[in-house]
């Protein structure tokens, strides 16, 4: 852990002078900055294993760098420094993700143990855990990233359902993670080392689908040169994903639904009827309840189905999760590309955070891939995007709150209001956002330049979810 590189955050130049001495002393690599601004701005010029920094400070406060470190680079660690020790300053450092704290005036010795020992956690060792499965495990569950309180409803529902063997139906639009949701499932029961086999419903023609579901025997129909063992019968003792499973005939649904009851098949041109042990979830963006009023799909199918549902919400709806997944794919293919991309500038991430993801995850897993593929530095800028211009994402957010064309005045009078509520919030949230962004992130600055009263201002952003975080 030596030469390691510690950065240092103190407004008290003797504070960050003795810091220096004592660190470098046991050859550790230190710089120093007088602000938490000036400290961001640094850490997104160069890496760093460590921040010291100050808890009371003029302008951006320790927690502040804290919640913006654990934003920017979830890996470092944060050590808190104060001179006013005290046990709420402490639970709340910690509850923000801190790696220690300590009280001044500091004993030199004390400090150079909590260093080292906050260092030795962050290091990952040879065929250890990768930065991608540490962004996991403290944000997210499975493969899942986000710690939204949404994607606590959907785990927890998860956990609960893995330990039985009741059929799931996950929905969600594209690009939520229905699979990935189907996986941890598998992942988190009994059934784990097992067959998961997953079938995409809608790629395969009527007579196909049944073949691949049920198998047949030889000779059974033209090109059935050889007997075929059935994916419910692969997946014994394991766990059948149907995707899309909205995609299927309305025969192959009854044969479907006969095996759910069952528990046995019958194979395409046989006699003998298949037990089968099997964890069945389906998944699909469509609404099968719908379907099954308009005749499309069978409604005793669907309640067959339906015993535990998971809604996967879309990323529109869990904005909080967004920076972590930000973080997480720049890991992924900065990694994968060869490149050294330290983050995003401000005004990306701002856009970022706002911008309604019509295609949810995916969309913004291939963002990013096309940004670190196009970045010529070290940090996303606009122009790396190659997204659309500010009309067209105006559409595309009006577009996403429209679910269904209203029916009658009484409907069309309700949209229009939550359309209405939705714009008006999206330009407050642009208006404070610009104002932070003006004013280096300072609160009463902003405030005093826009000529709102600083509580008011204050209760603007919490009423928009707004944090100081450097990365807005």
């Amino acid at each position: 852990m030596k030469n390691s590189r510690l950065l240092i955050v103190d407004d008290e130049a003797v504070i960050r002078d003795g810091l220096k001495r004592v660190l470098e002393g046991e050859s550790y690599i230190v710089e120093t900055c007088s602000s938490g601004y000036s400290a961001i701005e640094t850490m997104q010029k160069r890496d760093f294993d460590l921040i010291i920094t100050d808890l009371k400070m003029p302008g951006m406060s320790g927690i502040e760098v804290l919640k913006t470190v654990r934003t920017l680079q979830p890996l470092i660690p944060v050590i808190l420094i104060t001179g006013y020790a005290a046990v709420d300053s402490a639970v709340e450092a910690m509850k923000n993700g801190a790696a220690d704290y300590l009280s001044k005036p500091f004993v030199p010795a004390l400090l150079l143990e909590k260093v080292r020992s906050a260092l030795s956690r962050r290091t990952i060792p040879s065929g250890g855990i990768c930065p991608q499965e540490e962004i996991c495990r403290h944000h997210g569950f499975h493969q899942f990233i986000g710690e939204s309180r949404e994607m606590q409803k959907v785990y927890h529902r998860i956990v609960l359902v893995a330990a039985t063997n009741s059929t799931v139906l996950i929905t969600g639009e594209s690009g939520t993670g229905k699979e990935l949701a189907a996986r941890a499932i598998h992942d988190s029961s009994p059934r784990k080392d097992k067959p998961f086999v997953a079938v995409d419903c809608s790629s395969l023609a009527e007579t196909l689908l049944e073949s691949e579901l049920f198998g047949h025997v030889k000779g059974s129909f033209t090109g059935a040169v050889q007997t075929k063992t059935g994916l419910f019968k692969v997946a014994d003792g394991g766990t059948l994903f149907l995707d899309e499973v909205s995609n299927i005939s309305l025969s192959t649904q009854a044969k479907l639904l006969r095996a759910l009851q069952e528990r046995k098949i019958t194979p395409i041109g046989g006699t003998q009827l298949v037990p089968i042990d099997i964890h069945l979830i389906a998944a699909t963006n469509k609404n099968l309840k719908t379907m099954s009023h308009e005749g499309t799909f069978r409604e005793d199918l669907f309640f067959r189905l339906n015993i535990i549902p998971i809604e996967l919400p879309p990323l529109r709806e869990r904005n909080q999760d967004i920076p972590i997944l930000i973080r997480h794919f720049l890991l992924q293919y900065t990694k994968e590309i060869g490149k050294q991309i330290r983050g995003v500038a401000p005004d990306v991430m701002s856009f970022l955070e706002q911008y309604a993801y019509p295609g949810n995850v995916r969309e913004l897993e291939n963002i990013i891939e096309r940004a670190v593929v196009l970045a010529e530095g070290d940090i996303i800028r606009n122009e790396d995007l190659e997204l659309w211009d500010s009309t067209e994402i105006s559409s595309n957010s009006a577009n996403s709150l429209i679910e269904r064309i209203p029916m009658n005045a009484e409907e069309l009078k309700e949209m229009k209001r939550h359309i209405r509520d939705h714009a008006i919030e999206s330009l407050e949230s642009l208006f404070v956002r610009n104002a932070l962004d003006r004013n280096g992130w300072n609160v009463t600055r902003a405030a005093e330049e826009t000529g709102i009263l600083r509580p008011n201002f204050q209760g603007m952003m919490k009423k928009l979810g707004i944090s100081i975080r450097g990365d807005h």
